[in-house]
């Protein structure tokens, strides 16, 4: 149950963070150590763990057999439309839309057994929408109506 809980609190920080840094890759490294602090492992060069091909922005679990984060990149390095986050597994766990660094759109995360967790919509970083929660057994626990800015 400390696991999940664990797991868990991991995806909301790092799904819900509402400051973005200006590089993706020094924000990807600072998420990077947040889900790795129960790791046994020796120091590993961060750098090993991205790749950017193109405008495609790619960081991998340590081994580099399992994509963690993965998503398109505008002109500055910023992440600029639809970002993914992956367990280890490959299970797709996270979902969030984004516009030149700004979550921009609709944003979903699921439990580590796949199961929605919430989902909602953005507009410049702020909560907008109806946002819906669930539970582990995928039953809707709550709305909230963040509405609309004029």
């Amino acid at each position: 149950m400390k696991y999940i809980f664990f797991i868990l609190l991991c995806i909301g920080l790092i799904s819900c963070k509402s400051e973005e840094t200006s590089s993706t890759s020094e924000e990807s490294t600072s998420e990077l150590e947040l889900a790795d602090t129960t790791s046994t492992d020796p120091v590993i060069d961060k750098s090993e763990l991205i790749d950017i091909d193109g405008d495609q922005f790619t960081e991998y679990y340590p081994g580099r057999k399992q994509v963690k984060f993965q998503g398109p990149q505008d002109e500055n390095g910023q992440r600029h439309g639809k970002w993914l986050y992956y367990s280890e597994t490959g299970l797709e766990l996270s979902m969030t839309m984004y516009e030149h660094g700004n979550k921009e759109g609709h944003i979903m995360v699921k439990y580590p057994n796949g199961q929605m967790h919430y989902t909602g919509e953005f507009s410049n970083n702020v909560p907008v929408g109806q946002w819906k929660t669930y539970s582990i057994e995928g039953v809707l626990t709550s709305e909230k109506d963040y509405g609309y800015p004029e």
